[in-house]
């Protein structure tokens, strides 16, 4: 027996209300939406993944700037992909944006595949990306549940309950098919990821200016502020790390590159160190393979938040006396921080900007 779905508006009305509002209020500048191709598209959706259009406007112009098309991104090596990633968090996204773009070349002759389960199967594509592509840059009949879609969805239905969950995200996903019209489909995809990410946000949304406030179960029963469910939360820990800053005299810093998975991946970093007792040892270690020309000096600790911790960096500033010796590990090495292709972490990067690291605390 075929399941019935009741919803708060007819497919037909639903879709009628958001174009209304799209025509007159919704985004038609982006710079992805002109030209709009598959590549285009599949770049500015993952550059969207926990970031706002806002911040991923000029990251997206400077990457396509550098690699126009998928032939030029996978051609590239991914130590440069890195550097134009930089500052959008989320590195594994850029380092699967590189593999995909790889396999695109090599398994489907540079076009993206125009099939669900053929575009899930590039890393880092899900079932809602692959949707956006597929119905903005082929005008296929696809849903899509983001995050702004599922803000929207479950407060027009008054769903409650986690998103995250299996069962919730189910269900949110047959609206989403319901709701999804045959005809405009490309105004519709970009018309509903715009009024969650404006309209309909998390905190203080505009209700009085939706163009579902008559029928959104949330607005009728006043419980705006509680759909959708939020995540259960846990204490979110701290922790410390030492950064060991090593200069040499010609002004010469050891960075290694962080391991491809976890935190920061692919990006290069000054060494780190976690306890008193690991940094003494560490510090003891170097004595014997470095002239250390004085002990070391704590700089200003800065703090950085990761979505599931904090972290409190304390930089160690550190001087060789003499030149240092060559280093035979596999990424690690002594480079100049001035040089433009340098993948840095974005706190990384802020903390050297910020000027506490110069010349004269060093040298």
């Amino acid at each position: 027996m075929t399941e019935v779905l009741t919803t708060a508006f007819t497919p037909e009305k639903f879709a009628e209300n958001l174009l209304n509002w799209f025509d007159q209020h919704g985004r038609h500048d982006l710079p992805w939406q002109h030209p709009r191709s598959p590549y285009r598209v599949w770049l500015s959706e993952i550059m969207l993944q926990q970031t706002q259009v806002s911040t991923v406007i000029g990251y997206f112009n400077k990457f396509v700037e550098r690699f126009p098309q998928v032939a030029d991104l996978a051609a590239a090596p991914v130590d440069e992909v890195l550097v134009y990633w930089a500052g959008l968090g989320y590195y594994a996204r850029a380092r699967n944006l590189h593999k995909a773009a790889i396999k695109v070349m090599e398994d489907f002759n540079g076009e993206f595949p125009k099939d669900t389960e053929a575009l899930q199967s590039l890393p880092g594509i899900g079932r809602s990306t692959a949707g956006a592509i597929l119905a903005q840059a082929y005008n296929m009949r696809e849903p899509i549940l983001d995050g702004n879609v599922k803000r929207v969805l479950a407060r027009v239905e008054g769903i409650h309950g986690w998103p995250g969950l299996p069962a919730i995200e189910k269900q949110l996903w047959k609206i989403a098919e319901v709701y999804t019209p045959e005809d405009r489909v490309v105004d519709y995809t970009q018309a509903i990821m715009d009024l969650g990410a404006t309209l309909c946000s998390r905190s203080k949304p505009a209700c009085e200016r939706c163009p579902f406030h008559s029928g959104c179960q949330a607005y009728q029963l006043n419980e705006t502020a509680e759909l959708p469910t939020r995540k259960p939360k846990k204490k979110i820990p701290t922790v410390e790390r030492y950064l060991l800053v090593l200069q040499d005299r010609d002004g010469r810093f050891l960075m290694e590159r962080r391991p491809a998975s976890g935190i920061w991946g692919g990006l290069w970093c000054f060494p780190e160190s976690e306890k008193d007792a690991a940094l003494e040892n560490t510090l003891s270690e170097w004595r014997q393979h470095y002239s250390i020309k004085n002990d070391y000096e704590l700089a200003e600790p800065f703090k950085h938040t990761f979505s599931h911790y904090h972290v409190i960096l304390k930089p160690v500033l550190i001087n060789l006396d003499s030149p240092p010796p060559s280093i035979g590990e596999d990424g690690i090495t002594w480079m100049h921080l001035e040089q433009k292709d340098l993948a840095l972490p974005a706190p990384i990067a802020q903390w050297l900007a910020s000027g506490t690291l110069s010349q004269r605390q060093l040298l």
